[in-house]
Parts: structure tokens; C-alpha cells; sequence
């Protein structure tokens, strides 16, 4: 499955700062087993998600100390860090399959339903591309996937699932569907939810990075998509692969 979808940040010049990939200090927790590896995701030998540069790593741990003065005890739980471009297009490819038995599309017969998958998956996942200038925000080393957990080291509800498809990702998603329901239990789990997201967004905005606009869960500092979100002429992280003078 292709898609050519752009993204409005891909204009914006990389001038790359070099700045290796860091694994995540014991500090931040990890959501594992990792689900893309555990699909068979191609990282490579010794490579994993749970690594991002150094700049990135720091902010997250400012974003925690953060989120603790909030709530104490919680904690970032982070799903995703590093993706290489092999994985990227391996999970555009899984997720168009899956999303085309869910919804009883023949993913190899051309047809307007196969075309509105192709649309919502490349909604929600950039594109592979292998160009240095447009590389996906996950190849930086700069955009990570995250959640909160709690004092007791549950996660908390946020209204959907990490990589889910289609509105309910949108970052303000639980509160407009409140404000159309009368109080009630549904009603304030709804605004539970958009509570949640609204603390998680307030720690990582707080330590500097910027939302996907799209996803309550990604968040980057440094790559394309922070530049165009913060107004910055350029990003100083580019794609980051094995081998990697940066």
C-alpha cells in the first residue's frame, strides 16, 4: 500500500545538529513487550524503539518532574521512540491490512472503501518516505509515543488506544463529545478522559514540545512537525539510521 500524503512541515529546511541516540534512562517508563517488535517489526540487530536523542530525553524527564507536581506520583509511560523508515513502512503496510479485514475490504481489489482506508491510514501514519528532507517524524530520533500511568502504576483512561484510527484520536476528541451529552456517568467519563489529555499535553508543552495535531499521544522537540507548530525556521533533527554519523 502507497500514499503520497504530504505533511505541511515537510517544507521546513533540517539543518542536523548530529546529536546521537540516547537509550531511555530507567527514569521514564517502558511499555513493554514493544508491539512492533513483538509483530515482527525489521529493526535490526541490536536496535530498539526506546531510544530518542539526547535534547528529547532531557525534556522528557523535565515533563515528568513536570506532570509530578500535578499528580503525585504519576509517571510518562512511553509506548514508541525511534523508528527506523523499514518499520515505518512495515507498520503502514499492517495497519492497512488490518484496517481492511476490520472494515471487509479486499485490500488487493481497487475500490472506493480501499481508497478510504488508504486515506485514513496515511492520516494517521506519515509516509515512508526515504528522502532526507521529508524523513517520518519517528526516523529522527526526535517524536515519541506516550501515556501517563498512575501512583500505582496503572495506565490511566485517555479515550482511546495508542495508533487508534480516525477522530477518536484527535487530541480534544472526549471533550466535544461531552459538551453534546446531559450529565450523567458517560458524561464525566468523557471529561475524565479529556482531563487526562489535557494533563498529559500541559507536562509536555511545558517542557517545550509540540502535539501532532492529530494524535493525543505524539509529541516532538526538534524534528519538522515542532518547527511548523512552534513557528521555528528549522528543524535540527533529520532522519537517524543505523550507521549514522549523528
Amino acid at each position: 500500500m502507497h500514499s503520497g500524503a504530504s505533511r505541511p512541515w515537510h517544507p521546513i529546511p533540517i539543518i542536523e545538529s548530529g546529536e546521537p541516540l540516547w537509550p531511555l534512562p530507567g527514569e521514564l517508563l517502558r511499555l513493554e513487550p514493544h508491539p512492533y517488535q513483538a509483530l515482527g517489526a525489521p529493526y535490526g540487530e541490536g536496535a530498539s524503539p526506546f531510544q530518542l536523542r539526547r535534547g528529547v530525553i532531557e525534556r522528557l524527564l523535565h515533563a515528568q518532574r513536570l506532570l509530578q507536581q500535578e499528580r503525585h506520583g504519576w509517571r510518562l509511560a512511553i509506548f514508541d521512540g525511534w523508528r527506523p523508515v523499514a518499520v515505518q513502512r512495515f507498520m503502514v503496510e499492517h495497519t492497512f491490512a488490518s484496517e481492511c479485514r476490520r472494515r471487509g475490504v479486499d485490500q488487493h481489489q481497487p475500490s472506493a472503501e480501499r481508497d478510504q482506508v488508504i486515506e485514513a491510514v496515511a492520516r494517521l501514519w506519515a509516509p515512508p518516505s526515504e528522502d532526507p528532507a521529508t524523513p517520518p517524524p519517528h526516523s529522527t530520533g526526535a517524536a515519541v509515543d506516550l501515556t501517563l500511568v498512575d501512583q500505582r502504576g496503572q495506565t490511566v483512561p485517555m479515550g482511546s488506544a495508542i495508533d487508534a484510527i480516525g477522530a477518536i484520536a484527535e487530541p480534544k476528541h472526549p471533550g466535544r463529545l461531552a459538551q453534546a451529552l446531559p450529565p450523567g456517568e458517560e458524561r464525566e467519563t468523557l471529561l475524565r478522559q479529556q482531563q487526562h489529555r489535557d494533563l498529559l499535553h500541559q507536562a509536555m508543552a511545558g517542557a517545550g514540545f509540540a502535539q501532532h495535531p492529530g494524535e493525543w499521544w505524539h509529541f516532538s522537540w526538534g524534528d519538522q512537525l515542532w518547527a511548523w507548530r512552534c513557528g521555528v525556521p528549522e528543524a535540527f533533527y533529520g532522519r537517524w539510521s543505523k550507521g549514522s554519523t549523528a
